[in-house]
């Protein structure tokens, strides 16, 4: 009866065996990738994350704001959809609005509204907000293009340095046999193996991870132009420069009315 051996996928022997005959310049690289690895994965791990709460909240987000007519309901309301980036643009905008309303108010036809100049401090509120937002989604990822772009090339450093030095010893040893070169062979060549081990699952992370943000930054900026319409819908002064004028000029004579009654 034959027996057929089963490798494992990875070879951890031959792996410690290279490790063990590498250079201390090698085993120095390979302490530098795993390094490089440990920050990689911790990325990897946390942004992963993040990208889904951004996803599963916004979702719930964008479903109540779909679900209401006035554009500061949901603030009124005090419903919270943390880790949502359209959530916090909104905030953002409501706050600065709610600041208008309060402090620099226009009377239309008894109701509260904001003059053109507070809705463009709005609308670059609104715009400071996504900006900021974008930048959270994309903070760190410039550890997994390091590690996607430089792994590989540590590693080679590596393994050329390694590879230099085992056939500096067999012309000092004058002995050029392949059993006096593979085991510096294999240890030069640990470093690359680590390199590609360290860019590999960066790479894939690193082109699914920019391809969400990228879509959830484009339906931010979506948001936040259909966000900024329905309040210079509901909450802008919106009329013509004569109405403007004509609702100025009775108010100074309702005042002047006033004055001369008293």
């Amino acid at each position: 009866m034959t027996t057929i051996a089963i490798h494992p996928f990875f070879a951890f022997e031959a792996l410690q065996f290279a490790f063990q005959k590498a250079t201390t310049e090698g085993k120095i690289t390979v302490g530098a990738l795993f390094i490089l690895s440990f920050f990689s994965w911790t990325i990897i791990v946390t942004k992963y994350r993040q990208l889904w709460i951004a996803r599963r909240t916004a979702r719930k987000f964008f479903e109540a704001y779909g679900a209401t007519r006035d554009p500061l309901d949901i603030n009124r309301k005090g419903e919270s959809f943390r880790g949502a980036p359209a959530y916090q643009l909104y905030v953002r905008g409501a706050d600065e609005l709610d600041y208008h309303l309060q402090h620099n108010p226009v009377t239309v036809k008894g109701q509260v509204r904001v003059s053109t100049a507070s809705f463009e401090a709005v609308k670059v509120t609104l715009e400071e907000a996504a900006a900021a937002q974008a930048m959270a989604l994309e903070k760190g990822m410039i550890v997994l293009s390091t590690a996607v772009a430089g792994g590989p090339f540590i590693g080679l450093l590596g393994t050329v340095w390694g590879v230099m030095d085992t056939f500096s010893g067999i012309a000092r040893a004058n002995s050029a046999t392949l059993t006096a070169m593979a085991p510096g062979v294999a240890g030069a060549l640990i470093a690359t193996v680590v390199g590609l081990m360290v860019a590999i699952p960066a790479m894939f992370a690193y082109n699914f991870m920019v391809t969400s943000i990228r879509g959830i930054t484009q339906e931010l900026d979506g948001f936040a132009t259909r966000y900024a319409t329905q309040i210079e819908h509901t909450y802008v002064d919106n009329r013509d420069l004569e109405d403007k004028i004509a609702g100025a000029l009775r108010r100074a004579g309702q005042l002047t009315e006033t004055v001369i009654t008293e």
